[in-house]
């Protein structure tokens, strides 16, 4: 079943698509925080296939093919999806509309080496079938990354909080800064940290190595009050498990 954040959540991003595919490659929350801190974890891709799960316009599938490996991506919104397309064509990355609230039948058992899912599980209500899909497609030995927000951060910012206690799983939007006008207005789910780590586990991956990044230095030159809040709390988490 489609989760029902699945049209809103789509809608909104097709509304900026193409402003989030030509502000996110260098936006510092993005290009100097939370990106590097997930290709960090994913390690050498050279003659791997890695499937891309929520691949927006396509920057990490292209990243991750310059680095040698082959690239099967996937999204919900048709725009990101035509975008991806786009920025990917004459590389070793193929893309399709697919659903991270849904099972990914088209993709065969085992077929894949890592698996990367880069801040799109926010978007998905109940995690636990999605990353048992990434299971079932990975090879055994694969390595899954993923990032989200943190939820801790989220929980205690106003803007985020709502009125539903940090222990349970609730939806909240907010207006983005940063891309444009008029600001989009995305919606997301907030889950505590252990129903996100332990859902993980549920699903049959070994956690390997848990992560709340620090902003690059580089950041500090570019957007110094952005570099100071991030280097007091994390806003985003990384996390590597083993199949």
């Amino acid at each position: 079943m489609t989760d029902p954040i699945d049209a809103p959540g789509r809608r909104a991003y097709a509304e900026f698509a193409q402003r989030y595919a030509d502000i996110a490659p260098t936006k510092p929350h993005n290009a100097l925080y939370e990106r590097p801190a997930t290709l960090a974890l994913l390690g050498d891709v050279a003659g791997l296939t890695v499937l891309d799960a929520g691949c927006g316009p396509g920057i990490c599938s292209e990243l991750l093919a310059r680095r040698g490996a082959t690239v099967h991506a996937f999204d919900v919104t048709p725009e990101m999806v035509a975008l991806a397309s786009a920025r990917c064509a004459g590389l070793a990355v193929d893309v399709a509309h697919g659903d991270l609230a849904a099972p990914l039948d088209w993709l065969p058992d085992a077929s894949f080496d890592k698996v990367v899912c880069s801040l799109a599980l926010d978007y998905v209500r109940d995690l636990a079938p999605t990353l048992r899909e990434f299971a079932r497609v990975a090879r055994p030995g694969a390595t899954l990354v993923f990032s989200m927000a943190h939820p801790m951060r989220d929980w205690i910012d106003e803007r985020t909080r709502g009125d539903r206690p940090y222990f349970e799983t609730s939806r909240f939007g907010m207006y983005w800064s940063g891309f444009g006008e008029p600001k989009p207005y995305v919606e997301a789910w907030r889950r505590p940290l252990a129903d996100i780590l332990n859902a993980v586990a549920d699903a049959g991956w070994r956690l390997d190595r848990f992560v709340e990044p620090k902003p690059l230095p580089e950041m500090q030159a570019v957007a110094e009050r952005l570099y100071a809040e991030l280097s007091l709390a994390p806003a985003f988490l990384c996390v590597r498990a083993r199949r």
